[in-house]
């Protein structure tokens, strides 16, 4: 080996340390592997309880989130405030494994309707840029209490019997999809 590949420490005794010991684990390897396990700990922790990888199994969402690809739900995301219209949010049906990936479109007290494959907020409208193909799906007023959310899929393009919609009560959105 040439000269190079050596790098002379000083101590009270001079050693040679391989050049890619020293780029790999530093000086002081005692302090590297502390840095590595709070690394591994930060990590796991962060995607044990923070974020959660979910696997989407179904068209239900199609064209913005596609069957078979992976994405993450936060689940600190409603901790400062409460989940709003729009937002694309994991439901817990059976645990923690097993979720549904929906849209949020009916708030806590709001009155929702769909006629016509058009849904309405307390009698108007809403504005849904996200659904790109609508049947014409009806849906009699549906009044929303104080805790529960109407939550459905953005392909509208599918008969309304093949499509799992409905209400979700506030304690079963664990997070927002990021």
């Amino acid at each position: 080996m040439s000269s190079k590949d050596y790098m002379t420490v000083s101590n009270s005794t001079e050693t040679k340390v391989p050049l890619w010991q020293r780029i790999v684990i530093g000086r002081r390897p005692v302090v590297t592997l502390i840095r590595m396990v709070i690394l591994v700990v930060l990590i796991v922790g962060i995607y044990q309880f923070v974020l959660i990888p979910v696997r989407i199994t179904g068209i239900s969402m199609e064209p913005t989130c596609h069957d078979r690809h992976v994405g993450l739900v936060n689940r600190l995301s409603y901790y400062s405030h409460e989940p709003e219209r729009s937002d694309i949010v994991a439901i817990k049906t059976t645990g923690v494994r097993i979720m549904y990936l929906k849209r949020i479109i009916g708030l806590p007290g709001e009155t929702l309707s769909i006629s016509n494959g058009v849904v309405h907020i307390n009698g108007e409208p809403l504005s849904e840029p996200y659904v790109v193909y609508k049947m014409p799906w009806n849906l009699p007023p549906i009044p929303l209490a104080s805790n529960e959310y109407f939550v459905i899929g953005d392909n509208r393009g599918m008969p309304q019997e093949q499509h799992d919609f409905g209400r979700a009560y506030r304690n079963q959105i664990v997070g927002k999809k990021l």
